[in-house]
């Protein structure tokens, strides 16, 4: 059964006009009125709604049954990450949200290769936005991570209070890094920060640890700007299902 992400408030029996991927997506299956479907809004849980009508520009559907599905991490997870460029920060985003993300905000490092602002910074939240929602119609996620707008990694770490609830993590290399596994604490909330290719510089690293980031280890490797932080993400998922 297709699963589809639809941005409006459902409600049994209600009819719904599909947003334009949506629309698209129906389109390309061929499917014909009174076919079944899968929708989520976002809110939590799934509905399954069937199609109404299929016209030319767009597609009316209506949801039909609520089921009360999850399948999110139990801890919320943030990765505040220095952008790698060109197609891999898509593909990174794309299996951040497979793995159980549940938000992800981008930084402008010292070395980073990829860097917008203002404009092209919205239009690149919206871009991998986009992403986020199609990997949440693929992976089974009924609630939609948040892509944030790009950052300077300086500003976003003085926009953190000190009052902010969570565990904050900084992957590292440093001699002093615990294993993260060992670092795993009983916080519902942890933001794991991560530098862009070449890493963060030493004091980019030393600011992050005075606002209360603690370094932690993924062993020996050097693992890529993309790499990282998924490898993390996947050592939290990880220790979740086998708890």
């Amino acid at each position: 059964m297709p699963r589809l992400h639809v941005p409006a408030a459902l409600a049994a029996g209600l009819d719904t006009v599909l947003p334009p991927n949506a629309t698209r997506h129906v389109q390309v299956l061929r499917l014909q009125p009174g076919a079944e479907l899968c929708l989520f809004d976002g809110s939590g849980g799934e509905w399954r709604a069937e199609v109404r009508a299929i016209g030319r520009r767009e597609v009316v559907v209506r949801a039909l049954a609520h089921a009360s599905v999850e399948r999110e991490l139990a801890r919320a997870v943030t990765l505040a990450l220095g952008m790698p460029a060109n197609e891999r920060m898509d593909t990174l985003v794309e299996k951040a949200t497979e793995l159980g993300a549940t938000a992800i905000q981008p930084l402008v490092c010292e070395r980073s290769v990829l860097r917008v602002a203002g404009e092209r910074a919205e239009r690149k939240a919206a871009h991998w936005q986009a992403i986020v929602i199609a990997a949440c119609e693929q992976c089974g996620r009924n609630r939609v991570p948040t892509v944030h707008a790009p950052l300077p990694l300086r500003e976003w770490l003085e926009s953190r209070g000190d009052e902010d609830s969570g565990q904050r993590l900084l992957l590292s290399l440093d001699a002093d890094a615990r294993p993260l596994a060992a670092a795993r604490g009983d916080q519902r909330n942890v933001t794991f920060l991560s530098g862009p290719e070449g890493g963060l510089t030493e004091a980019e690293q030393a600011f992050a640890r005075q606002r209360g980031f603690e370094p932690v280890s993924l062993g020996a490797r050097v693992l890529r700007a993309e790499t990282a932080p998924l490898a993390a993400l996947a050592v939290i998922a990880a220790l979740e299902a086998a708890a």
